[in-house]
């Protein structure tokens, strides 16, 4: 019996998931196990259905009624500790340099642009790549890390710390700071290093300045006529995927 991928799906335009089931369905190697529209559903979609490859977009919001944007930093870190056999692919609009630099340092497999057709039209051998241990990026991004480097804005923890305000920019320190495992001097201090490094001086600042910077994303705009919030089908549970390792090949299609 073959055993298949197990792939799932978050993104805010059900269209976009339609067309990504789609073309994935083709390849008998690979089965779409779940869907999701919001931030919200992605943690207890993964916890429900054992899950190989991730795909899934940065800017998406938190939920139906918060249009915040999910913390997408804070959140990969999370996924691949609780899941070290799940490979997280992004397909994104975003080309800021800083913002794919901060994904990769999250641990991230790869980052496809939207417009990228070039790859998208090879998304299923894209997948099998990163499910066996590989690496895809597009033409236009690039997967050097600047960790260690001090032309780096914001230190990885910092733009994590800052993702997560701005996934809940009235959010209390103490919450905040539980969510990140950290204790409430300890997420000051994060956050006051960022104000410094960024030049300003309060937390709503911080995150419009991040956001202009293009180092975390933007609060996305509302999808209209998504449909259902998400969609989960049963999956198949005997397969094992290689843990994500830091020697990946990186493989591009012609």
């Amino acid at each position: 019996m073959l055993t298949k991928i197990r792939v799932a799906i978050l993104d805010d335009h059900q269209s976009i998931i339609d067309g990504f089931t789609y073309r994935l369905s083709m390849d008998p190697e690979i089965q779409i196990v779940s869907t999701a529209l919001f931030g919200e559903e992605l943690e207890p979609m993964i916890a429900s259905n054992p899950v190989d490859v991730l795909i899934l977009d940065v800017s998406v919001p938190n939920s139906q009624e918060d249009h915040n944007p999910y913390p997408v930093l804070h959140t990969i870190p999370g996924l691949l500790k609780k899941y070290p056999g799940l490979n997280i692919l992004v397909i994104s609009m975003f080309t800021q340099r800083s913002l794919i630099e901060a994904l990769i340092n999250a641990g991230i497999c790869g980052y496809i642009l939207k417009d990228d057709q070039s790859s998208i039209q090879q998304l299923d051998k894209i997948v099998r790549q990163v499910a066996n241990g590989g690496i895809y990026f597009s033409e236009g991004a690039t997967w050097e890390s600047k960790a260690g480097n001090p032309d780096a804005i914001l230190t990885p923890r910092q733009l994590e710390a800052l993702s997560l305000c701005a996934s809940h920019p009235d959010g209390d320190t103490v919450l905040l700071a539980n969510e990140l495992g950290v204790t409430g001097s300890t997420l000051r201090n994060l956050l006051s290093g960022s104000y410094l490094r960024l030049g300003v001086r309060t937390r709503a600042a911080a995150i419009a300045k991040a956001h202009q910077l293009g180092i975390i994303p933007v609060k996305p705009e509302p999808a209209f006529g998504s449909g259902k919030a998400s969609k989960q089908k049963s999956g198949q549970h005997g397969r094992q995927t290689p843990k994500r390792a830091r020697g990946r090949q990186v493989i591009k299609y012609s």
